[in-house]
């Protein structure tokens, strides 16, 4: 499982989908959002203003990356 670290106290699920790359743009992470393939802590989520927070597991298509 990859890591990536945020210096924030939350980022929003949409741009954090743009800053580890599995959306290329808004528009992208809002489409993956939308169609259910993005899981947070384990659950479909499919609010783009989700907040993710460290000690958060993001998935999409198979792929895990942790927020810390």
């Amino acid at each position: 499982m990859l890591e990536i670290t945020i210096d924030t106290e939350y980022i929003k699920l949409d741009q954090f989908l743009k800053l580890v790359d599995f959306a290329s743009t808004g528009g992208h992470a809002k489409f993956l959002i939308q169609e259910g393939v993005v899981k947070v802590n384990g659950e479909v989520e499919t609010r783009r203003g989700k907040k993710v927070r460290p000690g958060d597991i993001v998935e999409v298509e198979g792929q895990k990356i942790k927020v810390v």
